[in-house]
């Protein structure tokens, strides 16, 4: 292996839900001093072309449940890049730190002596709001919950109980394998009718959304083709789908 005289560096970075657009200047920054960039499948490949021309660009996308490398695989990758050409960024879809895995890299890189810093972006629980769907809202939800479905142990959240129960929004990642699991939980504590919506492929060209009922959860993803990557919104706020932003201004803002 060749050791570069560079200071092996990692810049752990968001990339936002997928429109190019939503990425941060600091990351932009990150990204055209990077001497190498490991990039997820959830990461525009448009951000890319912000690399200088010498930049090595490797991609480490993972899909749902699909084989791919490991993450013992990528962690590796980092470490030996950072040794061999210096700076590392490693390109990651939405938020790093919202069940993005970026901690264990981190940690990783830390242990073996990598100065390692990390750069916010967008998260694709916000990906409502192209619809006009917040995550809050004072009349009918006093917060939001972020749930995974599908932890290490490959169980779903154990917070879901508590969040159903709740008078927040929910948001749900990695959990259209579980649509059944989530509407007996509803329908179990009697709240099968709350407003729902999944979005697959957020803010990119590709997207799709589907609107409904906790109830009728797989028979929208079936009617509809939605699969992975989707988020899944649960509240009422996801009513607000149906309002323009004029409607909203006439009736909400000028209280």
């Amino acid at each position: 292996m060749f050791f570069s005289n560079k200071i092996p560096k990692l810049t752990l970075v968001g990339a936002g839900p997928g429109d190019p657009e939503l990425i941060t200047l600091k990351a932009i920054n990150a990204l055209r001093n990077a001497d190498v960039v490991l990039y997820d499948a959830l990461a525009n490949d448009d951000l890319l072309d912000y690399c200088h021309p010498m930049c090595e660009k490797i991609y480490v996308g993972k899909r749902g449940h699909q084989k791919g490398i490991t993450q013992d695989g990528i962690n590796f990758l980092i470490a030996e890049k950072a040794f061999e050409k210096g700076h590392v960024v490693r390109l990651k879809g939405g938020d790093p730190f919202v069940f993005g895995r970026g901690m264990e890299e981190i940690e990783f890189a830390k242990q073996r002596g990598i100065a390692s810093s990390y750069v916010p972006g967008i998260s694709s629980i916000f990906s409502g709001g192209n619809h006009l769907i917040p995550l809050t809202d004072r009349r009918v939800s006093d917060g939001f919950w972020v749930i995974t479905g599908h932890k290490s142990d490959k169980k779903f959240a154990s917070d879901l109980d508590l969040a159903v129960q709740s008078n927040s929004t929910v948001v749900l990642l990695m959990a259209m394998s579980k649509l059944s699991y989530i509407s007996e939980k509803y329908q179990t504590a009697n709240r099968s009718e709350i407003p729902v919506c999944i979005i697959q492929n957020a803010s990119t060209t590709k997207e799709k959304m589907a609107v409904g009922k906790v109830s009728e959860l797989e028979r929208m993803a079936e009617e509809n083709k939605l699969s992975n990557p989707a988020i899944i919104i649960i509240g009422e706020v996801v009513d607000y789908h149906t309002l323009s932003l004029s409607n909203i201004e006439k009736q909400y803002l000028e209280v």
